[in-house]
């Protein structure tokens, strides 16, 4: 047996010519996110914006009573 190759490996998982994108793309895509980097500041804005929406929520509902 042998390793795949990035252009094979695209094929066989159904991403056709996606993993191959060339001498600039790394290939790695987690979920749609390809800067990583990001990802943590980007989950840590969508906590923040539960909580707004959350607390809002709270402060109608104390409000009707």
């Amino acid at each position: 047996m042998r390793e795949l190759t990035a252009k094979e490996l695209g094929f066989v998982s159904g991403a056709g010519d996606e993993c191959s994108g060339g001498a600039d793309s790394s290939g790695n895509n987690i979920g749609g996110v390809t800067d990583s980097g990001s990802l943590g500041n980007d989950l840590i804005n969508i906590y923040e914006g539960v909580v707004q929406a959350v607390s809002h929520v709270i402060e109608r509902v104390a409000n009707a009573f």
